[in-house]
């Protein structure tokens, strides 16, 4: 058998580098065996070839060889030995030559031929590779999460003292969620756009000036107080001191007493302001009250999608719905945004507090749409027509938008708007752009995760997607290659045996394949908007997350 020494010194003689770039060994059934690629590919993507290429061998095996194009360029599918005659049997294994669609046909013709005439088992085992180029080193980006594990650690601790309430039942559910660990994907996104913005915006010095005025006057401190004070319920007016006895005197009023000398201002304007990442890496106050009040609205939408759901679990545990009841899970829900409410009024930032409100209305549009019934009976004969599946997948990424990637995008634009940015700066829309697309291929993986991960690696219970009657990007694709996956959804698996039969759909189709690409897709678009930002550690950091989330399996 074609071993991988022995495959990538056939790679060396059959490949024209750069343009001809991948050979992939695989059996009928799709069972990759190796593969090799300059340069090198991710694995899932190699799949993505052995999917497209069994359906191009299983259409063309009386030929003797496949050829199509695809968005991975030129596949060029053959027998490593020549089929029997006398039965129906497969060949052993099959080799797909894959080019750059620049590469003509009848080169790839070509190398078929020098690929037949180097048998596999008389290749020396460890033949040196002849044209291939050392592959190329990669720049070591830090750990997203190492790179501010101590602000995510002060954003924990911090939180829970946010959510105090003067009855010990809404405080214990506000924070049933936070005392579980999570990704703190979100708070991460924030504190990582405010590092590798902090200095690029032409009003940074008036933001860094005017928070050490406030860490002079103990201002930083108050935005870390609880949000409710002991006394706020039994003093029916308790932030209105009385001033009346200060006109009874002469000469009553005198400069504040300030308990350390505020910094020196900084010149109004700069003399010339050059946009430079702030070394060290800074964080303002209010980036990190950001933080937490994005990851506060995230929890509000959790106890809330529990309830819709009727999820058990959340996180490995029992869900606030299971635990606490219903009721209670949505009053918490709002307790949280009231909370979120106040701690953004202390921002002191209008543009802030416009864009995460808009979260929140967003995170409310999302659920409905994705609540919209859309039923066969309806549509009649155009349920199943090919207009009626692209209004699927246009209300599928809507919705994915909304309840997933609006918080992100908009809480990293709200991070660079504090840290400084003005309008008609670039660096706003480059935040948003990342959030965006880095929200959109998170949730298409987390979609994918539905169907592979059990409950226990998700923390969640699997498979709930098609039991609630939701069609995401596996299925949707599915649909693509599958007919009888349009009934299903039109009537949103509602009938005895519809899920079932519709995960074998999903599984025997290349659904799953297809969403990764789609959310690699959107990934390496949230790298390549980073591209105008300096190079600091920060940015290295965002651009390793967007890796992260795509290869991440719970």
């Amino acid at each position: 058998m074609l071993n991988l020494p022995n495959l990538r010194t056939l790679l060396s003689r059959v490949l024209d580098l750069p343009k001809l770039h991948t050979v992939v060994l695989f059996t009928p059934e799709g069972e990759l065996v190796s593969y090799v690629s300059i340069p090198d590919r991710p694995k899932d993507r190699v799949r993505v070839i052995v999917g497209l290429s069994t359906e191009i061998w299983q259409e063309t095996r009386e030929q003797g060889v496949g050829r199509v194009d695809s968005q991975l360029g030129h596949l060029l599918v053959l027998p490593v030995e020549a089929q029997k005659k006398d039965d129906d049997d497969d060949p052993p294994l099959l080799l797909t030559l894959n080019s750059e669609t620049s590469v003509p046909w009848e080169e790839l013709e070509v190398k078929k031929k020098t690929t037949h005439s180097a048998q596999p088992q008389t290749l020396p085992p460890n033949d040196p590779l002849l044209h291939a180029p050392n592959p190329p080193k990669l720049p070591t980006r830090p750990d997203p999460y190492k790179l501010v594990a101590p602000q995510l650690q002060q954003l924990r601790e911090t939180l829970l003292n946010l959510l105090g309430s003067s009855h010990p039942s809404l405080t214990e559910i506000a924070q049933y969620y936070f005392l579980h660990p999570s990704k703190q994907l979100r708070p991460l996104l924030v504190l990582l756009f405010s590092q590798a913005t902090n200095g690029l915006g032409s009003g940074w010095h008036l933001k860094k000036w005017a928070a050490e005025c406030e860490g002079a006057g103990g201002r930083a401190e108050e935005l870390d107080r609880p949000l409710t004070r002991p006394d706020v319920l039994n003093d029916w007016n308790p932030s209105m001191p009385d001033h009346t006895a200060s006109f009874q005197t002469s000469f009553s009023v005198r400069p504040p007493r300030l308990p350390h000398q505020p910094p020196t201002p900084p010149p109004f304007p700069p003399a010339m302001f050059v946009p430079t990442v702030a070394e060290p890496l800074a964080l303002l106050p209010t980036q990190v009250r950001l933080a937490q009040i994005v990851e506060m609205i995230h929890v509000a939408s959790l106890l809330h999608d529990d309830v819709i759901d009727k999820s058990p679990l959340r996180r490995g545990v029992a869900s606030a719905p299971a635990a606490f009841g219903n009721k209670l899970s949505v009053l918490a829900g709002d307790f949280l945004l009231g909370r979120t409410s106040a701690a953004l009024s202390r921002l002191g930032e209008n543009e802030v507090v416009e864009l995460i409100a808009s979260v929140i209305a967003n995170l409310v549009e999302g659920e409905i749409l994705q609540l919209k019934a859309v039923h066969a009976d309806e549509l009649g004969v155009a349920g199943l027509s090919p207009t009626v599946g692209q209004e699927n997948w246009n209300i599928y990424l809507q919705k994915t938008y909304l309840k997933t990637a609006s918080l992100m995008a908009k809480g990293a634009r709200a991070a660079v708007v504090l840290g400084g940015c003005k309008e008609g700066e670039v660096w706003k829309e480059v935040a948003y752009a990342y959030g965006r697309n880095l929200g959109i291929a998170f949730q298409l993986v987390d979609d994918i995760l539905d169907y592979e991960a059990g409950d226990a690696t998700l923390g969640k219970p699997g498979g709930a997607d098609l039991q609630l009657g939701l069609a995401t990007g596996p299925a949707l694709f599915a649909w693509e290659e599958h007919r009888e996956m349009g009934p299903l959804i039109m009537r949103k698996f509602g009938q005895p045996g519809d899920v079932d039969l519709a995960r074998d759909l999903v599984r025997r189709s290349s659904g799953v394949e297809r969403t990764r690409e789609l959310a690699r897709a959107h990934a390496d678009k949230a790298r390549e908007v980073l591209a105008p930002l300096p190079d600091s550690d920060a940015k290295g950091a965002l651009e390793a997350l967007t890796e992260r989330v795509v290869k991440r399996t719970h």
